[in-house]
This record gives C-alpha cells, sequence and structure tokens, in this order.
C-alpha cells in the first residue's frame, strides 16, 4: 500500500508539473484579451478622453499664467507655468488610472466579472489584465503632453523621453493596482468617484506639483514627505529639468524617487491581489 501511495502522489506530481505550461497560456491570454479590452472600451468614450485631457490641461494654463513669473522654484528661473507642467502630468496619469478601474464595477453589474471569477482563469490574470490596461492608458495620454513641455521652454531629448515614459509606466501601474483595489470592494460608480476624490486630490495637492516642500509649513511638510506621489512628482521633476537642476534642488532624489515609486506600485499589485483571493463572495452577489 505505501507503494502505491507513492506512485499516486508521483503521478499527481507529474500532472501538475504537464498542467504548468497549459495554466499559464491560459493566464497570458486571459491578462492579454482583458488589457486589449480596456483599450478598446475606453476608447469608444471619447467624452472620458476629453475630460481627463481636457481638464488638467485647462487648469494648467489658467493658474501657471496666473502666476507667471511671480514664482520662481527656488529662485533660479523656473516659472509657475513650467513648475506646474510635471504637476499636470501627473493629474492626467492619476485621473486616467484610477477612472478605468471603474469598468470593474460596471463590468460587475453586467455580469461580466462573475463570468471572468467563475471561469477556470487564475485571479491574477484577472488583477494583471484589467491593470495593464489601465496603465498603457495613462501612461499613453501623460506621454501625450510631452510635446507642450517645448511650447513653456522646457527642453526634451530622446533619452529624456524614454525615461519619463518608463517612469510613468511604473506610476500609472501602481495607482490602477489602488483604483482596482477600491473598485474592488465598492458596488456603485457614484461611491467610488466619492471615495476616489476624498482619497487622491488630497494626495495629489501636498504631492509637490503646486508648490515645493520647502515653501510649506511644517505640518504640511511632514504630509508630503510621508506621501507616496510627492516622490512620483519628484521623478518627473527630475527628468523634465535635467537642463534645470537648480530648479527641483529641494526634491527629493531621482534614485529615492524611483525606490518609492517602485515600492508603492509592487505593494498595491501586491494588495490587489490578495483582496481579489479573498473576497469572491462579493463579487458574485
Amino acid at each position: 500500500m505505501p507503494l502505491v501511495k507513492d506512485v499516486e502522489v508521483s503521478l499527481s506530481a507529474e500532472r501538475k508539473a504537464d498542467l504548468l505550461p497549459m495554466r499559464l497560456l491560459v493566464g497570458l491570454l486571459a491578462t492579454t484579451s482583458l488589457w486589449h479590452r480596456e483599450l478598446i472600451r475606453f476608447s469608444r468614450q471619447r467624452s472620458r478622453i476629453l475630460g481627463v485631457i481636457g481638464s488638467p490641461l485647462v487648469f494648467w494654463w489658467l493658474v501657471g499664467s496666473g502666476l507667471g513669473d511671480s514664482f520662481r522654484a527656488n529662485g533660479h528661473g523656473t516659472g509657475y507655468l513650467q513648475y506646474f507642467f510635471p504637476g499636470t502630468v501627473l493629474l492626467i496619469v492619476l485621473f486616467t488610472s484610477v477612472f478605468c478601474m471603474m469598468s470593474v464595477i460596471e463590468d460587475r453589474h453586467a455580469g461580466f466579472l462573475q463570468s471572468v471569477v467563475a471561469s477556470p482563469i487564475p485571479r491574477a490574470a484577472l488583477v494583471l489584465g484589467k491593470v495593464l490596461g489601465g496603465t498603457t492608458l495613462a501612461a499613453l495620454q501623460g506621454a501625450i503632453l510631452l510635446p507642450l513641455a517645448l511650447l513653456v521652454g522646457i527642453p526634451l531629448t530622446l533619452g529624456q523621453v524614454v525615461g519619463i515614459v518608463s517612469f510613468l509606466l511604473l506610476l500609472a501601474f501602481g495607482i490602477t493596482a489602488f483604483g482596482f483595489i477600491l473598485a474592488w470592494q465598492l458596488d456603485s460608480t457614484h461611491g467610488f468617484h466619492a471615495v476616489v476624490n476624498l482619497i487622491f486630490i488630497p494626495m495629489w495637492l501636498v504631492s509637490g506639483a503646486l508648490f515645493p516642500v520647502s515653501g510649506a509649513s511644517p505640518w504640511v511638510a511632514w504630509l508630503m514627505r510621508v506621501n507616496p506621489l510627492t516622490y512620483s512628482t519628484a521623478g518627473l521633476q527630475r527628468l523634465l529639468f535635467l537642463h534645470h537642476p537648480l530648479a527641483v534642488a529641494q526634491a527629493p532624489s531621482f534614485s529615492l524617487a524611483l525606490g518609492v515609486t517602485l515600492l508603492f506600485s509592487s505593494a498595491a499589485f501586491l494588495v490587489a491581489l490578495a483582496v481579489v483571493n479573498r473576497r469572491p463572495s462579493h463579487v458574485m452577489g
């Protein structure tokens, strides 16, 4: 009998080993399909595209032009229109990343999410496909804004553009995963809007997008230092102002900004995986 049990265990292990490549292929196909679905879905909602890009652009132009030359970042020749530009890119990436995940709630109401959860595809494929879709859209819309940097006197090289887009992809991945976590827990798009505005707008306001940490009051400066978006803003500033390093001399270093953004994105994705694996009943209900 022990010999028979050993043979059964061995055969079971061999079957699992044989099924592993198939499961990986199924997961990859599911991830790709969900990613492509997010892109198609967003491209058909042109009003959302206009709102996501248009509102931050108007805000940037009006506020930046209003303050104009009255602002100098650390006293070194960068006007407010230039200083506010990285924060505007961050705001567009933030809005796109988070609101793309509203599709999680919409898919639940339509019954699509229940079908995906009940299917044999790995839950990780569901999370990854959704998050990668939002990441691609957010980074793309942030990159579309980069040519405007030349119009306000921020020179860009090809290497800078590649670095900025890569950084935007990393940042968008984390914010989209965070948005996924919120959308998975909520059942109302109105509630999702309210929670997102309550969390992300204050985070953006104290991220260094509007004013540097050196000019903030002590308690606001403390909030800025513990805010992960502060380091995302600093990373964009460091990449955009390579030719004006003194303008961001007091901002966190790029290595620190990259490390914090990478940690935030990894943690958000891991939490999203944990939440999906822990709460299937909420989705099915």
